[in-house]
């Protein structure tokens, strides 16, 4: 997903695991800049699996059977809405959407330290449901199990980044986390990448007071076949689709939605909240929602 040139000012920078570009119309201010700093961090230290020190880490590696998450930060506002929206995909796509496919994940070779060196057979992911439990400002696992948000949190990320730079920035903004982007003001035309030439666009989209998410299979691939977007139901990567596009009244449920798009289920789901969306197959095939706010090349 390509965005156009900025007319203003760009702050590009790189975190957590990918590179970010905020469009404004003038330069950001420090204070503007420190506030999406903390933000990040903040998020990071809680949901990344990646990181030695964050509170995930510490439920996957048994250190611990329940962390406390600290009002302050946010964490305990942002378990809440994952998690309840993890429970409509989960049941939306009969259960190949789960926030405890960070262990299959990692058996592929997706893990802590990156090694993409897999280890045995794909597994599918825990029940979350019988594991996981969120309430009172406490995050608990039954068991250690890898809790991992990809499906729906750098999504939240760029809502709470765009919310961060709101009182300090007056006028149009785009906040864009590769791939997953909220405006804010003005429409922008956005182009859709190629899965497999990004150097094609297979169309556009005009996002104004929204957000655009996708998600690709060409994206964060290793190996003989393997990529991050997995069906929980058998830890196996998904086949059928290669790239799927959604936009939504926020950055997290065009974020849900464009992995809930990969399985049976996904537009039933984009429907009932009114929301447009793209998908390609892997043999090339496009199909769009009703009312798609953009056009689609032949």
């Amino acid at each position: 997903m390509s965005t156009p040139t900025a007319t203003g000012s760009t702050w590009t920078f790189d975190a957590i695991g990918t590179s970010w570009a905020i469009d404004s119309a003038a330069p950001l201010p420090s204070v503007a800049r420190d506030a999406v700093s903390a933000v990040i961090e903040r998020f990071d230290h809680a949901w990344s699996r990646f990181r030695d020190d964050s509170l995930v880490t510490a439920l996957a590696e048994g250190r611990a059977a329940s962390v406390a998450l600290p009002v302050e930060t946010d964490a305990d506002a942002d378990a809440d809405a994952m998690f309840s929206l993890y429970d409509e995909l989960d049941r939306a796509t009969a259960g190949a959407v789960n926030p405890l496919v960070g262990d299959s994940l990692a058996r592929l070779g997706y893990d802590a330290r990156l090694t993409l060196a897999p280890r045995g057979d794909a597994r599918p992911a825990a029940a979350w449901r019988d594991v996981l439990s969120w309430s009172d400002g406490e995050l608990a696992l039954a068991r250690p199990a890898t809790v991992d948000v990809g499906a729906v949190g750098k999504g939240r990320l760029v809502d709470l980044v765009l919310a961060a730079l709101a009182p300090h920035v007056d006028g149009d903004l785009v906040v864009d986390a590769s791939g997953d982007l909220a405006v804010r003001g003005a429409a922008v035309r956005i182009g859709l990448e190629h899965p497999y030439d990004p150097t094609r666009a297979i169309g556009v989209v005009t996002v104004e007071n929204a957000a655009l998410c996708a998600s690709a299979i060409n994206r964060r691939a290793w190996g003989d076949g393997l990529h991050h977007v997995l069906d929980a139901r058998t830890g196996v990567p998904v086949r059928a689709y290669a790239a799927t596009w959604a936009l939504a009244d926020t950055a997290m449920r065009a974020d849900a939605l464009a992995t809930a798009l990969f399985f049976d289920g996904g537009p039933e789901l984009a429907a009932s909240w009114n929301a447009p969306w793209v998908r390609m197959s892997t043999d090339g095939r496009v199909e769009w929602s009703p009312g798609f706010p953009g056009e689609i090349f032949s």
